[in-house]
């Protein structure tokens, strides 16, 4: 058994009560992300020549297409945990308790986006390089929703930083009470806040443009996720694929597009849009859903 002298306490609770109304901490932390993404998103396209506001529009269709898309993924790869024997379906509906894969919600919220952008008369590319580094903050603040869970943590070892959980959740992963694991959701909110870091000053210093920034994303994201994802130990016999997890070969699959994405780019159109709007956009444009 792995105990480490110094650990990461885990929550004795998730969920605090106002009155009847439950506060969930997984809940709070995908929140503060998301309103994180948002205010960064917003700050750079203004500085990239947008509209204030916009990001904020862009938000209505995005956030929603992308929890859905995040949940959706989840389900889809992890679909034991609620279609499997003496499983309960109508449970995968139940997102308040966790389970949101990143690549759902990156794709399926990118395409809420681009919805909002051709409505508005936004050019997508520069809305999304505008967007993409926010989304790395709001992966980072997102991520310690799994701390207040307890859940997708790595393997057991002893380092100082070693994540502790309750007796019950070491027993349910199949390890004895007491055992330390790897703090994984702790791993990749440092490497979001970097890579973060990493797009920022990569943009300012070669003026990024015509999607780079969001290829550069998905590249530092997965060089990142690739290896953080060894170490998980989550339903790994349902996940190998040819001996790597089904999240590593996606994080592969994506740096290589990410990377020939950006190769294309730079070849193809180097520099920076000068318009983030097609020409017939209206500055009285909405975003607003229909009714």
């Amino acid at each position: 058994m792995l105990t480490a002298a110094l650990s990461i306490p885990s929550p004795s609770d998730g969920v605090w009560y106002l009155g009847p109304l439950p506060i969930r901490g997984y809940a709070l932390a995908i929140i503060l992300g998301i309103v994180a993404a948002i205010w960064i998103g917003e700050k750079r396209w203004i500085a990239r020549g947008g509209r204030a506001g916009d990001v904020q529009d862009l938000a209505i269709w995005a956030v929603p297409f992308g929890l859905v898309g995040g949940r959706l993924y989840h389900v889809i790869t992890d679909s034991d945990l609620y279609f499997g024997a003496g499983r309960h379906p109508i449970e995968a509906l139940y997102i308040w308790r966790g389970g949101l894969g990143v690549w759902g919600a990156v794709g399926l919220g990118a395409v809420g986006l681009i919805i909002g952008a051709r409505r508005k008369g936004i050019k997508l590319l520069p809305v999304l390089d505008a967007c993409a580094p926010g989304v790395l903050v709001a992966q980072a603040l997102g991520r310690w929703g799994n701390w207040f869970n307890q859940e997708l943590f790595g393997k057991p070892t002893d380092l100082p930083w070693a994540l502790s959980v309750s007796d019950r959740t070491a027993v349910d992963a199949g390890y004895p009470p007491g055992t330390t694991f790897h703090p994984t959701f702790l791993y990749e909110s440092l490497w979001c806040l970097a890579a973060f870091a990493v797009l920022i000053w990569a943009d300012r210093r070669f003026q990024l443009g015509h999607g780079r920034v969001l290829a550069l994303y998905i590249m530092v994201y997965t060089a990142g996720r690739a290896w953080i994802e060894m170490l998980r130990i989550d339903n790994v016999e349902l996940h190998d694929v040819a001996g790597l997890r089904l999240n590593v070969w996606t994080s592969i699959v994506m740096f290589v597009v990410g990377l020939a994405w950006f190769v294309w780019s730079a070849r193809r159109h180097p520099g920076r849009e000068v318009n983030v709007y097609v020409e017939a956009a209206r500055p009285g444009d909405s975003l607003a859903p229909p009714r």
